[in-house]
């Protein structure tokens, strides 16, 4: 005999609960995955990609957030981005509108970036680009939108990615400049 059905939960029950949580959790399709810590590398670059993104944002109006900010993308799906910059505010307990997501990809979260994560938050309409960046390797993954297309590029050492929003360069060497990926 199979399992009984679980039921799935509401974002309002979602909130509640994770106000209380001492962990993070993810509600993805009605169903909480909780948050996986975060290596040295990951959280080496996370820092180098604020101190890049970060003052960009600010000075065209918008604000970058790392890591502790609910990202809204449906009625049942919520998640915590690595790094998410936001030109719009939305209700207080969540962003709904980003024009920058960041996932810093790691052996325990790369199958939910590159799976759930990319499905939802190429369907936001304020959406940009998505970047997936990797803690064990130098290489940078976007997906950027110009008008209704999305555009795949592969990014390595030495190379730079013109970012939409905010508008400035990244150069992949930058976010990876003194970090042992070795350490994941």
């Amino acid at each position: 005999m199979g399992q009984p059905a679980r039921k799935a939960l509401s974002l309002e029950a979602y909130l509640q609960l994770e106000e209380k949580s001492p962990i993070r959790h993810h509600l993805v399709e009605g169903t909480l995955w909780a948050m996986a810590g975060a290596g040295r590398a990951h959280n080496q670059i996370l820092t180098r990609l604020l101190l890049k993104v970060g003052p960009k944002a600010l000075e065209e109006g918008c604000e970058a957030y790392a890591v502790d900010r609910r990202l809204k993308v449906s009625e049942d799906t919520v998640f915590y981005p690595d790094l998410m910059v936001v030109c719009t505010p939305s209700p207080s307990l969540y962003e709904e509108a980003p024009c920058l997501l960041v996932e810093i990809l790691s052996e325990s979260t790369e199958d939910l970036d590159r799976g759930k994560k990319l499905w939802h938050y190429l369907r936001l309409p304020s959406l940009r680009a998505y970047l997936l960046v990797d803690s064990r390797r130098a290489s940078l993954e976007a997906y950027l939108r110009e008008e209704n297309q999305w555009t795949y590029l592969r990014l390595g050492p030495g190379e730079k990615l013109p970012l939409p929003c905010p508008t400035l360069e990244l150069a992949v060497d930058d976010l990876y400049r003194g970090v042992n990926l070795e350490e994941g």
